[in-house]
């Protein structure tokens, strides 16, 4: 799962594709400082490539991440050096410090598999968590928003490079598959095409909201979001 073909051009396609980074991480940050005034510590789960990270970078005072895929965390760092990323699961991490705020976002939570492992991770979140501790969590598609067969595509033109993008979304029992086709073409590189097949759980709203109340927080669901698939917003007391 993510890795380095896909590591490499994971920015430049949703860049393309309309993501403006520095807004999204301002507008998160405000909800975060609007509920915690004084947070100046964040964790970022399921990082990527750190492109969320490096801006919040300039909204607190500290800031760490964490991801998965080590070829994620490659990219990013090369791009981003100076920015802490660990490689780690978002259900079973354990960094021995707290923080004032945690974010998921780009809807990485949905690679919990079962109910099971979305408490584990809500769990883990409140694990590192001071006191009035906020987490902001992006989810993916419920199952009544969930489009069975959806297809998009893009292409970006940039650097001497040409990349395409289409996929196929479709049910599979509680969850969704997305199937997407990747072409590469550059000037001096040539072309190349590769694939990536990605499992993405489709919990209820009902299900996320218990999962952050078992893990001791309070919750509340924002409409809209980064993706226009809402934003859950829970508070530590």
């Amino acid at each position: 799962m993510y890795d380095s073909e896909v590591a490499e051009i994971w920015d430049t396609i949703y860049r393309g594709r309309g993501r403006d980074y520095a807004a999204e991480a301002q507008g998160v940050a405000r909800l975060i400082h609007e509920r915690h005034p004084d947070a100046g510590s964040l964790l970022d789960v399921a990082c990527g490539t750190g492109e969320h990270l490096r801006h919040f970078d300039d909204l607190f005072d500290h800031v760490e991440g964490l991801e998965l895929s080590g070829d994620m965390i490659a990219a990013g760092r090369g791009r981003s050096p100076w920015l802490t990323m660990h490689q780690a699961d978002m259900r079973s991490f354990d960094l021995d410090r707290r923080f004032d705020a945690i974010t998921c976002l780009f809807s990485s939570i949905g690679h919990a598999r079962t109910p099971a492992e979305l408490d584990a991770t809500l769990a883990c979140f409140a694990a590192h968590l001071h006191p009035g501790g906020v987490v902001i969590v992006e989810p993916w598609w419920f199952p009544e928003t969930f489009a069975d067969g959806y297809v998009t595509g893009d292409v970006i033109h940039t650097d001497g490079r040409v990349i395409g993008r289409v996929s196929h979304s479709s049910r599979e029992g509680a969850a969704s598959r997305v199937s997407a086709h990747f072409t590469v073409a550059d000037a001096e590189a040539g072309l190349r095409h590769f694939t990536e097949e990605l499992i993405i759980s489709l919990f209820t709203r009902e299900q996320y909201e218990a999962a952050f109340r078992r893990a001791g927080g309070t919750v509340e669901y924002l409409d809209g979001g980064p993706s226009g698939r809402g934003l859950f917003v829970g508070v530590w007391r």
